[in-house]
């Protein structure tokens, strides 16, 4: 049976046979283009599951094809996977904005770049969420109906905003959140936040969450994720 088509966007040819070559030995169908006005193109013109975007492009840069992308109807729900050399913090921030799924630093591991795209992909089938369903990770249970947390059977007492924010992430195991996201989940896109904010109820969180609070990752520059393996 074949499997999910990816169309892979770099310019550096050593890169694009690279990924190429790594994913079609997985067993993906894989499609490369040098440009962003290629890659619009081929999207145009063809169906894919995924796309490996590099940021840095000539012409139209990888943030202008993401948004493109992520504002056509057609094409909006395809996940994006970018890959960004270190140090562009804040294009990574910028790429998660626009609705980029996740993202990888160069150089980067081929087993990460593997390991990335199948995440990206079992997210995109996955079932929408319940939102009254119970979320329970290890020996940590999220109950939004009730509003309560516990954790090895014991009360976890959070404020409205902690709660939230736990609830959010928890929902999306290996999701990176920027902070912006975040804030737009709590409190809605209108409310009036800092990047500071948010890290101190991230702090305050897992402060009372105590072991726990490894699960919600930090990563830098960015935002936040959680983890199932802290």
């Amino acid at each position: 049976m074949a499997k999910e088509r990816i169309l892979v966007v770099d310019d550096e040819e050593d890169i694009l046979e690279l990924v190429t070559y790594n994913l079609t030995r997985e067993g993906y169908q894989v499609t490369g283009s040098l440009t962003g006005e290629d890659a619009l193109k081929k999207v145009r013109a063809e169906a894919f599951d995924l796309i490996v975007l590099d940021l840095m492009l000539p012409g139209i840069d990888g943030l202008e094809v993401a948004k493109s992308l992520k504002t056509n109807q057609r094409t909006r729900n395809i996940p994006i996977v970018m890959l960004t050399a270190k140090g562009e913090e804040a294009d990574i921030v910028t790429g998660l904005e626009v609705g980029a799924d996740d993202y990888i630093t160069k150089p980067f591991s081929p087993r990460v770049l593997i390991a990335r795209v199948r995440a990206a992909l079992r997210r995109k089938v996955a079932e929408p969420i319940d939102e009254s369903a119970v979320v329970r990770i290890h020996a940590l249970e999220i109950h939004p109906g009730r509003r309560s947390v516990l954790a090895n059977g014991e009360p976890i007492d959070l404020t409205f905003t902690e709660f939230q924010i736990l609830l959010t992430l928890a929902r999306r195991p290996g999701w990176v959140f920027t902070r912006s996201h975040i804030v737009d989940a709590v409190r809605g896109s209108d409310y009036p936040v800092t990047d500071r904010s948010v890290d101190v109820q991230i702090v305050g969180l897992r402060k009372k969450l105590g072991n726990f609070g490894n699960y919600i990752e930090t990563v830098r520059g960015v935002g936040y994720r959680f983890t199932e393996n802290p």
